[in-house]
């Protein structure tokens, strides 16, 4: 976070806020993991890099609060991002469920033929990019595919309420992406990879029931994937944790 990055969105949208600006990038760097789950954020330090003041700092976490990504702690102060543990993720793929197996099913019964074919696209280009482990093409075909799917159920109150689910969902796929490996030995790598196919298939076939199914296992196979990737019972450890300082070569005596 410094001020070229500042900067740089300031030229892609100049007549926008600084405290717009400030809430993109501190989501953006958030979503990827740049800034740690349960770090603490100092926003002297944060208007320091970025050569602003505090106020537009402090608008941004207020907002990202407002949506989740950051949460304030019992008997401390300041600010935190938001932590990730499994029990969190478990609580947020169950709610995830009830929505996108649903809107599957309605989806097989409702969606139109081009929703349809870009659901077909975006399964295929997902299935592409997990062997070549490539992050970017991942976050642009999993994300989209689920939402797709969502936003062409039919149903409002099933798209308002994975909308609310989003923010969060982002943060989490942003550490699922990091434990891809196309030489992993997770055997839950290879099931995630084909079930965007899967689902597609019985929503072409107009299946409500097997498309409600497909969602239901696709979306317990990426729990499972996670879990596999297990740290002493937290797989979210490798991203919290605070590299070590080298430490000081004693002088020779």
């Amino acid at each position: 976070m410094n001020r070229e990055k500042l900067e740089s969105y300031l030229e892609q949208n100049p007549f926008a806020k600084l405290s717009d600006v400030v809430t993109q990038i501190l989501y953006d760097e958030i979503v990827v993991l740049d800034v740690p789950p349960a770090s603490k954020l100092n926003i002297n330090q944060i208007a320091t890099d970025l050569g602003i003041s505090r106020t537009p700092v402090v608008e941004a976490i207020n907002r990202l609060q407002a949506i989740g990504f950051v949460e304030t702690r019992p008997h401390s102060s300041g600010f935190y991002v938001t932590d990730m543990n499994m029990r969190d993720m478990i609580d947020l793929y169950d709610a995830r469920t009830a929505i996108e197996c649903e809107a599957a099913a309605l989806c097989a019964e409702n969606a139109s033929p081009e929703a349809i074919a870009q659901m077909d696209s975006l399964a295929a280009e997902f299935k592409k990019a997990v062997p070549k482990l490539d992050g970017i093409r991942l976050k642009e075909t999993d994300m989209p595919f689920h939402k797709l799917i969502v936003d062409s159920c039919g149903n409002k109150y099933l798209i308002r309420s994975y909308n609310e689910l989003l923010p969060n969902l982002k943060m989490y796929q942003g550490s699922w992406t990091k434990f891809i490996n196309p030489g992993s030995t997770n055997p839950w790598s290879s099931q995630v990879v084909h079930q965007h196919v899967a689902i597609v298939s019985a929503i072409k076939l107009h299946i409500p029931a097997l498309a409600r199914q497909s969602m239901a296992d696709h979306i317990r196979s990426s729990l499972n994937f996670v879990a596999y990737c297990d740290d002493k019972g937290d797989p979210f450890a490798i991203f919290k944790r605070v590299p070590e300082k080298p430490k000081k070569e004693k002088a020779d005596t």
